[in-house]
């Protein structure tokens, strides 16, 4: 079986995904799973198309970059003991940024990954991480082709006043601009959504990709106008950890009057704000919704309140609003979520149905609903596959 293996790699994680490819990419993975606790006690959890699944520890040892190596080698080891035809002819990587030149798929090389290396200050979170994988394939399969694709990337289409902060224009000139991210989780959505619903998918959509990194897209004619995510992934929308959209003042503040420095201030930002921050129990929605207390009810409040306000800025963005779409891990499953957002944009036309809603269906807006409402599953692993496949023209 000739394949392509999809990678995600995160800092105590590494998902993968095995893609068949015969003419073209297949529609649900042969394999897949993730490595969990890289940096403590690896564990792999692999399942198959046919149901079954394998959990197994991970001898990993050493240097974060060498746990990583360890762990993908374990990977494929395991994919090759229960796929003893499998090919393995490329290999797809998510690379959050991508910056300004890449706006499509490329075929990496040293050189190339060398300038992303660069960008790592821009996602600290996920870019080092991602190329480790990088580095980790060219070590135990270096005659394999490898193709980076990026969360930037489908965001380029955004017109230049979308992308620019009211800064010196020699700052703008050297980089500083809104990117957006979850790019890959928007293009593999917008590509559903004609048979989702109909001829509004050409129309002024927005797409709100919830889960613990979270953020919210306005399309045109299924192309991005403008994304609540700017020049890193912790702007705009409240999220699991992160802040989201923060008064510059307060870092300010905090910097002066508090004493924190840059490590302290991207502690803060990334690591202990958002819904975990506001309830002081969980950046899990599943436990803040099912949870008694005040604070937990507090945090799932203010992250629906800024999706709301988020969706009346992207629907000027996108000159109205024909459908809202939910996506991600929240957005596909936690209907109180989406049913409190209804009711916020109840002015601007959004009305839900209940039992729709509830069912988790594709469609949820109630019969008069002037704006349609869908529920549409991402995949980026297939995204990446489809991007990989193209790129090499396999």
């Amino acid at each position: 079986m000739k394949a392509v293996l999809v990678l995600n790699a995160g800092s105590s994680s590494l998902k993968f995904a095995l893609y068949a490819i015969n003419g073209e990419v297949a529609a649900a993975p042969a394999v897949s799973g993730q490595v969990e606790g890289i940096g403590a006690t690896p564990e792999i959890t692999l399942k198959t198309a046919d149901g079954q699944r394998i959990q197994e520890a991970v001898n990993a040892t050493g240097s974060q970059g060498e746990q990583h190596r360890d762990a993908l080698d374990h990977v494929f080891k395991l994919l090759a003991a229960h796929n003893p035809s499998l090919e393995i002819v490329a290999a797809g990587h998510r690379i959050v940024h991508g910056g300004d030149r890449y706006s499509a798929p490329v075929v990496l090389n040293a050189e190339l990954i060398d300038e992303l290396e660069d960008f790592i200050p821009l996602a600290p979170l996920h870019q080092p991480h991602n190329l480790r994988a990088v580095h980790a394939v060219t070590a135990l399969m270096p005659s394999i082709p490898q193709v980076g694709c990026f969360d930037t990337a489908f965001h380029r289409t955004q017109p230049a006043i979308a992308q620019a902060f009211a800064l010196p224009r020699r700052l703008t000139q050297g980089g500083i601009k809104r990117y957006g991210f979850h790019g890959l989780s928007y293009d593999y959505v917008s590509r559903q959504l004609p048979e989702v619903i109909g001829e509004r998918a050409k129309g002024a959509v927005v797409v709100a990709h919830l889960g613990n990194g979270a953020s919210m897209t306005a399309l045109r004619d299924g192309k991005s106008v403008a994304s609540t995510m700017g020049f890193t992934a912790v702007d705009g929308l409240m999220m699991g950890t992160r802040t989201g959209s923060i008064d510059p003042g307060v870092l300010l503040y905090l910097m002066e009057e508090k004493g924190m420095d840059a490590r302290a201030l991207t502690r803060l930002l990334y690591k202990e704000s958002g819904l975990l921050g506001v309830s002081g129990i969980s950046q899990d929605m599943r436990t803040l919704l099912a949870a008694d207390a005040p604070e937990a009810k507090e945090a799932v409040d203010l992250f629906c309140y800024r999706i709301a306000r988020e969706l009346g800025s992207l629907a000027a963005a996108a000159g109205g609003l024909d459908a809202l779409v939910f996506t991600g891990g929240i957005g596909e499953h936690a209907a109180p979520v989406r049913q409190k957002v209804a009711e916020l944009a109840a002015w601007m036309g959004v009305k839900i149905d209940a039992a729709a809603n509830a069912d988790h269906a594709r469609r949820i807006d109630a019969a008069d609903s002037r704006v349609a409402v869908a529920v549409v599953p991402t995949n980026e692993e297939r995204m990446i596959a489809r991007y990989t496949a193209e790129a090499l023209r396999l």
